[in-house]
């Protein structure tokens, strides 16, 4: 397949500056690595230093942590690329001193773990730093490359394999189905088994099949817990990492103080379809298959999140549901607007909003997305 441009160079060259560190974050293989060796090509290779904080010799030439060093390392460079690097100890505070004392030096960090890099960076960067992330291909990046026939005959295959660069060269669907369990098993879950403190990959492992037959539906963490035997306080811990690495979001439940909304519940979706379904050791056709509305769901989800990040959207993402069972699976609220959406596979009849939903937010929109319309959701027509 022809190579697919990035829905993030535009924001990813604005965003880089001199004496700033422009972190680039996402999950494996989503094509960050590549991504930035495309960017660099751009670039004078005789002024761009590139180091992997996997390779222990490059970490090693950043480990001395002197002006002295990085003055040496960095003589004549104007870019220096860092992939990988939540792997280098202490690279807060090293980046600091890069940007603090190179003139003009431009800064690029990527890492898999945001956890790991905004552990490590936060607090030395503050005022230093620009964030970005990477996804798994999106629709609207697909869109750029195929027509509208294509992309209705690629749907199913997206439902079920999700959006990672590499699949793209698998014409296959058993290859498709092989690559995906090796991403689960050699790349997704390494990040977050090397954390201190999570010794159990089975409890991980059983956790996140869990969530993955709980997609679009309240997650209760006690309910996890009993199920696991594991404390609430586990749980939640191991619900925080896997997100912080990329493989599972969050979205709470809206309210504005209706007596009669829950709000403490959580739903949790997956970054990629594909994923999901490795997960549960389930890549059967949608014919074959009773979870098509969950796929559904996490497709658009997490779409729209791609939508919404790559276009610079800032709004908060919620469910709506009352305790008399009227709910909305996706709220957006942005600034004052408010705006929700239903989401069905087949339209089977015309959009009407829950009662009590529109009796509490006369003022917001409302639609249902469906097969026959979501392109325009997600790709932004």
């Amino acid at each position: 397949m022809q190579s697919i441009p990035r829905a993030l160079s535009a924001e990813f060259k604005r965003k880089l500056r001199p004496n700033k560190v422009l972190m680039l974050l996402g999950p494996r293989r989503s094509g960050k690595t590549a991504f930035v060796r495309e960017f660099i090509k751009s670039l004078d290779p005789a002024q761009t230093l590139i180091l992997n904080g996997e390779d222990m010799l490059d970490a090693a030439l950043l480990q001395e942590r002197s002006v002295a060093n990085y003055s040496r390392l960095l003589a004549g460079k104007n870019h220096l690329v860092l992939d990988e690097a939540q792997h280098i100890p202490d690279i807060g505070l090293i980046l600091k001193l890069i940007v603090d004392t190179i003139d003009g030096i431009h800064v690029i960090a990527t890492g898999s773990s945001s956890f790991d890099m905004h552990q490590q960076v936060g607090e030395p960067l503050v005022g230093r730093k620009n964030t970005v992330f990477l996804y798994p291909l999106a629709q609207m990046e697909f869109a750029q490359v195929e027509d509208f026939k294509t992309t209705l005959e690629k749907r199913e295959e997206r439902l079920i394999f999700g959006g990672y660069p590499e699949l793209t060269k698998y014409p296959d669907w058993k290859d498709k189905e092989d690559y995906l369990y090796q991403i689960m098993n050699d790349y997704l879950l390494k990040d977050i088994l090397m954390v201190d403190g999570v010794k159990n990959s089975d409890k991980l492992y059983s956790l996140l099949r869990l969530i993955a037959f709980q997609v679009g539906k309240e997650v209760s963490l006690e309910e996890l817990g009993k199920q696991l035997s594991m404390s609430k306080n586990t749980v939640e811990r191991y619900l925080d990492l896997l997100s912080k690495v990329f493989v599972i979001f969050r979205i709470g439940g809206f309210s504005r103080n209706l007596r009669k909304e829950i709000v403490k519940s959580s739903r949790w979706y997956f970054y990629d379809n594909g994923v999901k379904n490795a997960i549960i050791q389930n890549f059967n056709r949608l014919d074959l298959r009773a979870d098509v509305g969950e796929l559904w769901e996490n497709y658009l989800a997490i779409e729209r999140r791609k939508y919404q990040s790559y276009n610079q959207i800032r709004c908060t993402n919620y469910f709506w549901r009352t305790y008399d069972q009227q709910e909305i699976d996706w709220v957006e609220e942005e600034g004052d607007q408010l705006r929700a959406f239903e989401f069905k596979y087949q339209l089977s009849k015309a959009p009407k909003a829950p009662a009590a939903w529109a009796k509490a937010y006369p003022n917001a929109s409302y639609e249902l997305i469906h097969s026959g319309n979501y392109l325009d959701w997600i790709e932004g027509h």
